[in-house]
């Protein structure tokens, strides 16, 4: 799928950098949640993000405002702080999974491109269920995954994030929900409630 065309008429530039570039300036700053990991940079950011591009593409993780796998907003210049930074998690480290079968972990945080971006429960459940649910095309026995603490509702989306991760390290079902919730069920805005399978708003779960 191609993005949406600016509604500014043509632009010569291609506003996407290359899967085999890494440009620092164009993603985001890591967050609190690789701090005190080994960040991914150079070959080894390209190397894993060009393989996030075939599992996202395999899953349909599709950024809905942009109409693009999600991998892409990496590369899109005109959001130059938003998208997915890497670590491998250091086992020592005081916030390491601290699960004996799980030997090889890498951490994912993802920086939506507003701080009330919409999808970004639904894209941070996509990326885990489609790194996880593939996990025979790469190294790693569990990627963990968080929004950035820029979102205005981090802290639930990654409260149901940490649920998610521990019931598919229990299991071994990336789909499996923790303690009877939908897996796809959105954390609920303060003095909100969240629309539920047949009620006018939809189903709740995502495709992936």
């Amino acid at each position: 799928m191609s993005g949406f065309p600016s509604p500014f008429g043509s632009n010569d530039k291609d506003p996407f950098d290359s899967y085999d570039e890494f440009v620092p300036e164009h993603i985001p700053e890591a967050g609190r949640f690789l701090e005190d990991h080994d960040l991914l940079a150079g070959p080894g950011h390209v190397a894993f993000h060009r393989l996030t591009r075939d599992l996202f593409e395999e899953r349909t993780v599709y950024d809905m405002t942009f109409n693009y796998n999600l991998a892409r907003l990496n590369l899109d210049t005109r959001h130059g702080d938003a998208g997915y930074r890497y670590a491998a998690e250091r086992s020592g480290a005081a916030d390491a999974i601290g699960v004996e079968e799980i030997d090889r972990v890498l951490r994912a945080e993802f920086t939506p491109t507003t701080p009330f971006c919409p999808q970004t429960h639904t894209l941070t459940i996509g990326s885990f269920r489609a790194w996880n649910g593939l996990s025979d095309s790469h190294e790693y026995d569990l990627v963990r995954v968080r929004a950035a603490p820029t979102h205005h509702q981090s802290d639930a989306i990654n409260d149901r994030l940490d649920d998610l991760e521990r019931t598919y390290a229990e299991t071994g079902d990336v789909a499996a929900a923790p303690d009877g919730l939908e897996a796809g069920t959105p954390p609920a805005p303060t003095g909100q409630t969240i629309r539920q399978e047949g009620s006018s708003g939809g189903s709740k779960d995502a495709p992936f």
